[in-house]
C-alpha cells in the first residue's frame, strides 16, 4: 500500500443503488477493489452484483457489520453534505465524495464539522484515489495506470487521466493517485498528499496538477522549497483564461491579481519544480 487506499481498504459505496454509484461500483469490484457494503437508506437487506454485495439502511449499520474503513459517495449534491456527516458520524477514517455541485456553504459547514474530528474527506467535485494494482476508489480508470514510485496529486480529474496515460506510455508507475477536486471548500489539498508523499516510502517522485484560481499551489511551493526531499513536476491548467472567467471547477477563477497561471508558476519554478507547458510533457521531466 502507498497513500490512502490500498489492499487494506475495505470500502462500502454510499448511493449504490444509483445509477452511477451501481455503475462505478462494477467497475471498482472489477478492478479488485474490497468491496464491503453499500448504503441506501430504505433498501437494506437487498444484495447488488449479483448477490456479492449486501446493502445496508445506514452507514452505522453497514460499518459495524463489515469493519469498513472507507466510503465513495454517490449521492446527489443536496443530499452530499448529510452523506458525509452520516459516514462521518459511524467512524469512517476516509471518505471519498465524488459529487460535484455541492454548494459552498454546506462544505464550509462539513469541512467545519470534520475538522471536529478524526476523519479525512477527498473531495467532493473529484475522480477519487487509485492506488494501481491494488485499490481504486472513484471513477479513475484503472487500466490506465501501473504500479511505479510517483506520486500523482490532482485538482482536475481529466488531466489525471491524461498524465497517468503519459507514464504508463513512458513505462512509469504511480504509487498513487489522488484526485483532490477542484471546489473552492473541499476536505483536502495539496499540503496534505504533499506531506504523505514525502512520508511514503514507495513514492520517490510527485507529480503535482493545479489550476487558476486561489492559492494552494503557492502554499504547496513555500512546502515543496522548505520541506521536501523528493522532486517534483507539475503542471498549471487555465494558463490562457482571461481575468474573472471560471474555468471548468468552481475554484478555477481568477480573482483581482490572485490566483493566475503566472504566479502559480513562478512560485513553482522558484521552490525548484519543473513546469511543464503542455500536460503530455510532465513524465518526461522526471525522467
Amino acid at each position: 500500500m502507498s497513500i490512502l487506499v490500498g489492499k487494506n481498504t475495505r470500502l462500502i459505496v454510499q448511493g449504490i443503488t444509483g445509477d452511477e454509484g451501481k455503475f462505478h461500483t462494477e467497475q471498482m469490484f472489477a478492478y479488485g477493489t474490497n468491496i464491503v457494503g453499500g448504503v441506501t437508506p430504505r433498501k437494506g437487506g437487498e444484495w447488488v452484483l449479483e448477490g456479492k454485495i449486501p446493502v445496508f439502511d445506514s452507514v452505522k449499520l453497514a460499518a459495524e457489520a463489515t469493519g469498513a474503513n472507507c466510503s465513495v459517495i454517490f449521492v446527489p449534491a443536496r443530499f452530499a453534505p448529510d452523506a458525509v456527516f452520516e459516514a462521518a458520524d459511524a467512524g469512517i477514517p476516509l471518505i471519498v465524495c465524488i459529487t460535484e455541485g455541492v454548494p459552498v456553504q454546506d462544505m464550509m459547514r462539513v469541512r467545519n464539522y470534520l475538522d471536529q474530528k478524526r476523519v479525512r474527506l477527498v473531495g467532493p467535485n473529484c475522480p477519487g484515489l487509485l492506488t494501481p494494482g491494488e485499490s481504486k476508489v472513484g471513477i479513475i480508470p484503472g487500466n490506465i495506470a501501473i504500479p511505479g514510485n510517483v506520486g500523482v496529486v490532482s485538482r482536475s480529474g481529466t488531466l489525471t487521466y491524461e498524465v497517468l496515460y503519459a507514464m504508463k506510455n513512458l513505462g512509469m508507475g504511480a504509487s498513487t493517485c489522488v484526485g483532490i477536486g477542484g471546489d473552492p471548500v473541499n476536505g483536502t489539498n495539496f499540503l496534505d498528499v504533499l506531506e504523505m508523499f514525502e512520508h511514503d516510502p514507495k513514492t520517490e517522485k510527485v507529480i503535482m496538477i493545479g489550476e487558476i484560481g486561489g492559492n494552494e499551489e503557492e502554499k504547496a511551493a513555500d512546502y515543496i522549497r522548505t520541506t521536501m526531499t523528493k522532486p517534483v513536476a507539475a503542471f498549471i491548467a487555465g494558463q490562457t483564461a482571461p481575468p474573472g472567467k471560471r474555468m471548468g471547477h468552481a475554484g478555477a477563477i481568477i480573482e483581482g491579481s490572485a490566483g493566475s497561471a503566472a504566479d502559480k508558476v513562478k512560485a513553482l519554478e522558484a521552490a525548484g519544480v519543473k513546469v511543464a507547458k503542455h500536460p503530455e510533457e510532465i513524465p518526461s521531466l522526471l525522467k
